[in-house]
């Protein structure tokens, strides 16, 4: 016979027992329920996760996936113990990613031949340069400015700043041949401050370095003396300018025309010098220098200088760079000449400069100069004085007679 289920004998046994012995032990029916109920639970709680487990597998996996159709307990464990796959979320777009600077692969150099190219063509234009700038300073050394400068600090009195730009315009035009206007100077200034003296030296200076036929020194008075001569002379110094600045330009150098007593010179000659300095003229008359010297403005030189005499120049330009634009606008009035013109004003000298015009002409004659006898004769010289400076009034002019009277 089959096994009996543990059930039908407990209900079967239980009559029989409650028959012998008239009353059981309710303690023990109670039990064997309790046993009974509890196992219900647990098939009923197995069966619920079971069915649950089964559902969401089914949820996750594709329709073509295998499943147990019916409850097993193989990889039950497994199944327990792993945790629900989350629901598939959706993805963000993905930003841009740009590649960063720093390559995985790093590019092989190639040495241009473009380079070696530059380098070579940056080396050939500074030695270009380099060769350019010592052609500059060869052709200023062929006009000696040095010895120029020297000879005017020893010989001109009280006038520094005039003689410093002076040199410095000379030595940016001799720098170089070549160039598209000529150089027009003029020199202004009361009586006996040094333009005429200056302008010797000047002449006596650029005939020792480019010779005689070179330099023109020209008196007005001298050598238009009336005006019956004005248009000989307006010829002749129209010829001899010519002359003179085509045979520089064979020669290569740069010729100088020094025109003092300028006041004195007719408008025809004016114009006529004018038309020679003009920038339109051919290429062998841009390359000269013309020094003009006058005392054209000597008043208001005077009056500027007494003016300011005694103001502190401190921060200031100078008293010649200040002069410039009141010459500038008084000249240009007078002839369309100055428009071309550098100014170069020469101040007022005191009397100190007055003392040392006499020294150094005292020793050229022969006596020598006590400091004593030097001063007797300065006092005899008028001044304006401001403050406690003494101006001349003529200059170094009435020097030498009075030397000559000794």
């Amino acid at each position: 016979m089959g096994e009996q289920d543990p059930s039908d004998r407990l209900k079967g046994d239980q009559p029989k027992e409650l028959k012998e012995n008239g009353t059981g032990s309710f303690s023990q029916f109670s039990s064997s329920v309790r046993a009974m109920v509890r196992i219900r639970q647990k098939y009923q709680a197995m069966k619920k996760r079971r069915l649950e487990i089964s559902a969401l597998s089914q949820s996750i996996m594709s329709p073509r996936s295998t499943s147990p159709k019916y409850f097993t307990f193989e990889n039950l464990h497994e199944t327990l113990n792993s945790k629900p796959a989350s629901p598939r979320k959706r993805k963000k777009k993905r930003k841009v990613m740009y590649p960063s600077s720093s390559l995985r692969a790093v590019p092989t150099k190639e040495r241009s031949r473009a380079k070696n190219c530059l380098y070579l063509l940056c080396i050939i234009v500074f030695l270009q340069v380099y060769n350019a700038i010592e052609n500059l300073d060869d052709h200023v050394l062929k006009y000696d400015l040095d010895g120029l400068e020297k000879t005017l600090n020893r010989e001109v009195f009280g006038q520094h700043e005039v003689t410093e730009r002076l040199l410095g315009h000379l030595h940016d035009y001799l720098s170089t041949y070549v160039h598209n206007k000529p150089l027009v100077l003029s020199l202004h200034g009361p009586t006996g401050v040094g333009k005429s003296h200056v302008g010797r030296l000047l002449a006596q200076h650029f005939r020792s370095v480019v010779g005689d036929e070179l330099v023109m020194q020209y008196f007005v008075l001298h050598h238009c003396p009336t005006e019956d001569d004005i248009p000989q002379c307006t010829k002749s110094l129209d010829s001899n300018i010519s002359e003179m600045v085509n045979q520089a330009e064979e020669m290569e150098k740069i010729p100088v025309f020094i025109f003092d007593e300028v006041e004195h010179m007719p408008r025809e000659l004016l114009d006529t010098l004018r038309e020679l300095i003009q920038p339109q003229n051919n290429n062998e008359y841009l390359n000269a220098i013309y020094i003009l010297i006058s005392n054209l403005g000597h008043e208001d030189i005077t009056k500027f200088v007494l003016h300011n005499s005694s103001v502190a120049v401190s921060g200031r330009l100078s008293l010649s760079q200040e002069l410039t634009p009141l010459l500038n606008s008084h000249l240009q009035r007078y002839h369309m000449l100055f428009l071309e013109a550098e100014f170069l004003p020469f101040m007022l000298l005191e009397k100190s400069h007055v003392m040392d015009c006499f020294i150094d002409e005292m020793s050229r004659e022969g006596f020598y100069p006590d400091r004593s006898h030097v001063e007797r004769l300065a006092e005899e010289l008028s001044y304006y004085i401001v403050g406690e400076r003494e101006f001349s009034h003529t200059g170094c002019r009435q020097v030498v007679a009075k030397v000559n009277l000794l």
